[in-house]
């Protein structure tokens, strides 16, 4: 296996300063992108979904749990017996004491799929969830959202007993959430994916392989 060239201590520090200087770039690059998000206006959206929960049927409106904004991940439906490896990564990074803290700050979660809720029930089971995890099946959300049969997270905020919603990602968007990546991109081999840019020699995989 390849593996970094060895240098002095004032080469070494060179070139970290360097890199240091493109890495406060981003972050100054991100503040600015957030300020940006949060000056983002918000649409009226739809309150008419049921969706089916251990404990019976619940609106959006209710998914805030009486909180002022609501995050909502919408984990893809691959059909029976079969669960997308990527909503799944996500999901194990989603912490519980995270989620707490958030409650803390007024923002509830939901994650929400169009599988069937004994579907979601027992792979739950299966991986050791704990987190609110809800069915969409039957209903038009994940089509309204935009995700489709895809993946998405949104963010919405109630005014009263109306929703709207502020913000939405998917893709790469979704993919800097999850902590191991980001741990993983800080290291000499990063995430070992056949994607990456890394230099010739480094390991590497497929993504879910």
């Amino acid at each position: 296996m390849e593996k970094p060239r060895t240098v002095s201590a004032d080469e070494w520090r060179q070139a970290r300063d360097d890199l240091l200087k493109a890495e406060k770039e981003l972050t100054r690059a991100q503040d600015a992108l957030a300020a940006r998000r949060r000056r983002l206006p918000m649409v009226r959206f739809d309150n008419d979904y049921r969706f089916d929960t251990p404990t019976g049927a619940r609106t959006l409106l209710e998914l805030f749990e009486g909180r002022r904004q609501l995050v909502v991940y919408q984990f893809m439906d691959s059909g029976p017996d079969h669960h997308c490896p990527g909503c799944t990564w996500f999901t194990d990074s989603v912490p519980v004491t995270g989620l707490a803290r958030l409650a803390q700050r007024g923002i509830s979660w939901a994650t929400v799929s169009d599988m069937p809720l004994a579907q979601i029930e027992a792979y739950k089971a299966r991986r050791g969830w704990t987190l609110p995890f809800v069915s969409s099946h039957g209903t038009s959300f994940a089509a309204d959202c935009g995700a489709g049969r895809g993946f998405m997270l949104s963010v919405f905020l109630r005014d009263g007993e109306d929703v709207h919603r502020t913000y939405d990602t998917t893709a790469r968007g979704v993919d800097r959430l999850v902590f191991v990546n980001s741990i993983l991109d800080l290291t000499p081999y990063g995430r070992q994916e056949d994607w990456e840019d890394s230099p010739p020699g480094w390991p590497q995989q497929p993504t879910y392989g």
